[in-house]
């Protein structure tokens, strides 16, 4: 497997190229499916691979960006991205970004990058995980006590991000494309809080700008699917930028990963459409959850069956998108193929 290993001079180690197509194409599945960048195993991986932290984080920024923009241009098409919501969050997520990057340059400086970097993944992976998990549960209860009354499933209470869409602040900003109308101070927020954790932590900010896109500001979950992959574009072209003045991106490593993940962006995002919504909320929470055990793997200094974990789940994973895919196509045939038989026999007679 030689033949295969290239030397990436800015991080300065050997690196299998069939490993970076990998997890490039790994992450594009996955990321097209959810709306996230895939930093949940590009940055993961890369550490546990060889590369430090920082260098990880800047090479996945430059990486995430570059995917993302073939993932939104087809959920653009699909209808799934709310442009205005996007913009509106940028302000804040760019300062957010430099925020975090300077957080993390001094980090490094005292030497403390790799763990507290660490432990603050382990940290958010695990809540946000958790409380998509729940609302999943509690969906799925609550569709199984209303067809049981025989009654049609309603919301049985304001939502937190219904209350928040009350909050009048001016200016008051309707965002056609997800069926929603709030302050514009509220994209702002999330976008300033997602864009520190996005550069702190070397991702596009996806998994937890997701959940925050559905459950503070109310977008439809295939609307916060296509509108996040827009935000991370945005989040990982400028990432790169600030990571790459420091040093900190080698940009060999993200282009070979570019490869894979343009191919795999592409299965991820049409697979959305064959999918619906909560099923979507299900396996996003799957997939936090191997992400954070596969850190603290690392963590706990067990190289090894962390570099399995988040290998072999991101296959898993993606595998299982791409037979949700393929189920969805051929049922979607088989369907027409029935009509088509309905309509000639409907003519004959």
């Amino acid at each position: 497997m030689d033949f295969f290993t290239i030397y990436l001079p800015i991080a300065g180690i050997e690196f299998n190229v069939l490993l970076l197509l990998l997890i490039g194409a790994t992450v594009g599945v996955c990321g097209g499916f959810f709306g996230i960048g895939g930093a949940w195993i590009v940055t993961p991986a890369l550490n546990i691979f060889g590369f430090p932290m920082p260098y990880a984080i800047g090479t996945d920024l430059a990486h995430m960006g570059g995917k993302s923009i073939v993932s939104t241009i087809r959920h653009g098409k699909f209808g799934n991205v709310d442009v205005r919501l996007a913009v509106s969050m940028i302000l804040g997520t760019t300062v957010g970004m430099e925020l975090g990057a300077r957080l993390v340059m001094y980090l490094e400086r005292i030497g403390l990058a790799e763990s507290v970097i660490r432990k603050i993944y382990i940290l958010f992976l695990l809540l946000i995980g958790s409380y998509v998990l729940f609302d999943y549960i509690s969906h799925v209860r609550y569709q199984r006590t209303m067809s049981a009354s025989g009654r049609d499933a309603k919301p049985k209470r304001h939502t937190l991000a219904q209350r928040l869409q009350r909050v009048n602040i001016p200016p008051m900003i309707n965002f056609k494309a997800s069926g929603i109308q709030c302050s514009l101070w509220l994209p702002v927020l999330v976008g300033f809080t997602t864009g520190v954790v996005a550069s702190v932590l070397g991702v596009g900010g996806g998994f937890i700008r997701m959940p925050a896109l559905i459950y503070l500001i109310g977008c439809p979950t295939l609307v916060a699917v296509g509108t996040d992959l827009f935000e991370v574009m945005i989040t990982g072209a400028y990432g790169a930028f600030t990571y790459g003045v420091k040093g900190r991106v080698d940009l060999l490593a993200a282009i070979w990963m570019l490869f894979g993940a343009a191919i795999g962006a592409q299965l991820g995002t049409i697979a959305v459409k064959y999918v619906r919504g909560y099923s979507i909320r299900l396996l996003f929470a799957v997939t936090i959850f191997i992400a954070c055990a596969s850190v603290l793997l690392k963590q706990l200094k067990l190289q090894l069956p962390s570099a399995i974990l988040i290998i072999t789940a991101g296959i898993v994973i993606s595998s299982v998108i791409i037979l949700l895919l393929v189920r969805g196509v051929l049922r979607e045939r088989a369907a027409r193929s029935g009509s088509g038989v309905s309509l000639g026999r409907g003519s004959s007679g």
